[in-house]
């Protein structure tokens, strides 16, 4: 386990963020990029999305343990190197490493596109972003996962999750680990004790989805006596929404689907939609790439838009 988890310690937060000026900029930026790649925030006091920007800045900088830091410049106190650099708008945030602005981007950004921003910055300076350790311990509980051994991939998710606990991809992993063991009460006590910041990440929407599913699964009917009733009374919608359930029940998504879709043909707004509903739960379970999210969508949508 530990094997797995190994991974970069993080570094101590001092001095990972100093503010710079015109007289010590060379030392701060310049310089100090030829050992660690430095992001620069060009702010001033006056500036509304300076102050939202700058603080999800210092966070991800902290995040990063160590792999990056920072340096903000006041551009009311410092007109000549904005003026060099060519300045236009503020905010702007250039990333500096050995000496040279690699990347950079201008306005506020959302935390998660400035989390993308510093992990490729520290890639482009040859190292690896934080969270990769761990990320390859996600795909190998995931694989072991895939391959039946469902206990010891909880308790690998399980780990991951005590050295990151907002790591979405562990939550969703452990939540579909007690899924595949049976245990959905579990699989819902860990569903709804993940941090709030993640609790709608794609991948805790996909274990909401696939727990929906396992419990209408164990309240699914006989496949052969739906089939029967559905052929014969094809407008029989009960029917055919019950068919569907236990059809994915049986692991048979793609006909499922089509039993749905057939419903939504017929009538888009029986039970309150309910036929739409249950399309965007199993789609939501899958892969975005899967051909049966991609057929379904698609099919869907030419109905919805015909």
């Amino acid at each position: 386990m530990m094997d797995i988890l190994s991974g970069n310690g993080a570094a101590p937060a001092a001095d990972l963020i100093k503010d710079s000026s015109e007289a010590t900029f060379m030392a701060d930026v310049i310089e100090a990029s030829k050992e660690v790649p430095i992001i620069v925030d060009f702010w001033a006091p006056w500036c509304g999305p300076c102050k939202t920007l700058g603080p999800l800045l210092e966070e991800a900088v902290k995040a990063a343990g160590g792999a990056v830091k920072m340096v903000k410049v006041n551009v009311d106190e410092a007109q000549m190197i904005a003026g060099q650099l060519q300045i236009q708008s503020i905010p702007t945030v250039y990333a500096f490493h050995n000496g040279q602005p690699v990347d950079g981007f201008q306005g506020a950004l959302p935390g998660s596109e400035i989390k993308a921003f510093i992990d490729r910055v520290i890639q482009a300076a040859g190292g690896e972003a934080p969270g990769a350790g761990l990320d390859e311990a996600v795909a190998a509980a995931e694989e072991m996962l895939d391959q039946g051994a469902a206990a010891d991939a909880a308790q690998t998710f399980a780990a991951i999750l005590g050295e990151d606990p907002n790591h979405a991809g562990a939550y969703g992993g452990l939540v579909r680990a007690h899924i595949a063991t049976g245990d959905l009460d579990q699989a819902e006590a860990v569903l709804n004790g993940a941090p709030a910041e993640i609790s709608h990440a794609p991948e805790l929407e996909a274990a909401h989805a696939q727990l929906e599913l396992a419990r209408q699964a164990a309240d699914a009917g006989p496949v052969a006596e739906l089939l029967a009733a559905v052929e014969a009374d094809p407008s029989n919608n009960e029917a055919r929404f019950d068919l569907a359930k236990a059809l994915h029940a049986k692991g048979d998504v793609e006909e499922a689907v089509a039993q749905l879709l057939e419903l939504f043909r017929r009538d888009r707004e029986w039970n309150d939609g309910a036929a739409k509903a249950q399309l965007f739960t199993i789609f939501e379970a899958l892969k975005p790439n899967d051909p049966v999210v991609l057929n379904g969508r698609r099919k869907l949508s030419s109905m919805i838009f015909a």
